[in-house]
């Protein structure tokens, strides 16, 4: 009966109000605040964050892709008017998609086909595909080797001569 008593006029299942909760609350706030000081610090300092060494362009490739009646795409490189590749319908999804998402870009900021796209290769291999007129660009060994091959073509190797591909 001794223990009834002591529970009268509480709610069922609450648990009176004591130090354990107060340092609980502490704790939980001290520790919040630990991690938001550390994260803090680990980006001003930047701990645990992994940088790649700037790579220095050694090829770059000017071109404009222009729409052909039958649904094709050519690409023409601006230095010297030649075609670098033609883009048949249904082929290189990719490559066609990916122009295809820069050039509706330029569209949406009221802009034309003036200026050209620019693909460059870094001296560590990578790719890149730029548009200037819009400023995007596009690292394209995010999308994997397979996906970068496709623009690689459009690029001779170092010390390979261009040639035209159809």
């Amino acid at each position: 009966m001794g223990e009834r008593a002591d529970h009268a006029g509480r709610a069922p299942g609450r648990v009176a109000a004591g130090p354990a909760p107060a340092l609980l609350m502490i704790g939980a706030g001290a520790l919040m605040g630990f991690t938001m000081l550390a994260v803090l610090i680990g980006r001003s300092e930047g701990v645990g964050l992994v940088a790649l060494p700037p790579a220095k362009p050694v090829a770059q490739l000017e071109f404009r892709a222009e729409d052909q009646v039958d649904g094709s795409i050519a690409l023409r490189n601006v230095a010297d008017q030649k075609i670098v590749a033609w883009i048949r319908p249904g082929e290189d999804g990719f490559l066609r998609g990916t122009l295809r998402g820069l050039a509706q870009a330029r569209q949406r900021d009221g802009l034309g086909p003036e200026k050209p796209f620019s693909l460059t290769r870094y001296d560590d291999g990578r790719l890149a595909l730029a548009d200037e007129a819009t400023g995007r660009r596009v690292p394209l060994e995010a999308f994997g080797p397979t996906n970068a091959g496709a623009f690689a073509r459009l690029m001779p190797a170092p010390g390979a001569p261009a040639t035209e591909t159809r």
